[in-house]
């Protein structure tokens, strides 16, 4: 493993020394921590829909976690996905944070208060993190994307669709994720 350049390394310190507010997390891309707010009910229910259709497909030697803080400190990033598995020998670490690398897929309800985060903040950094799937969902106007085949330029392969639309999920879930129950944000 390649050293922890230092300016990450003092900011990786910096904000896991921060205790944010009840409901907020705290994330890291580059140079930058961004602190965000608890998800809506609208959030919350798409994301219980989504884990529910995963959760049938999970691999056995995987666990689901959401809002684990998923670091890859040589590239300066820390991340929070709603949603993501993890394998279950990361509990044998302890700690609060996984590898990214380990992550088999990033799952993220779009946020109103602040879309740019997913839609291209972590469209940036989960490639870069070496999360092989990220599965975006934007209750805003009803689109889903999933990024696959991540490298340092970005992910090479994005299937889109609408709510309504069955998503492709590859291996290791392998199976068709329906999205005509999710609901959208209200205008």
């Amino acid at each position: 493993m390649s050293e922890i350049p230092e300016r990450h390394a003092r900011l990786l310190a910096y904000a896991q020394s921060l205790t944010p507010p009840a409901g907020w997390k705290i994330e890291i891309s580059g140079d930058e921590i961004i602190m965000m707010a608890g998800p809506s009910v609208i959030h919350q229910r798409n994301l219980l829909l989504v884990r529910r259709q995963f959760e049938a497909h999970e691999p056995a030697d995987m666990m689901a976690s959401e809002n684990t803080d998923l670091a890859s400190p040589n590239v300066g990033k820390l991340r929070n996905p709603d949603l993501t598995y993890v394998p279950l020998s990361v509990l044998e670490s302890g700690g609060n944070e996984v590898p990214a690398e380990q992550a088999a897929i990033a799952v993220e309800i779009v946020s109103p208060s602040n879309p740019e985060n997913d839609l291209v903040g972590k469209v940036r950094d989960y490639p870069l993190m070496d999360i092989p799937l990220y599965l975006l969902i934007d209750p805003r106007n009803g689109d889903i994307t999933l990024y696959s085949e991540p490298s340092a330029t970005g992910y090479h392969q994005q299937w889109t669709g609408k709510f309504g639309d069955r998503v492709p999920i590859p291996a290791p879930f392998d199976f068709e994720l329906a999205t005509d129950t999710l609901l959208r944000y209200p205008v």
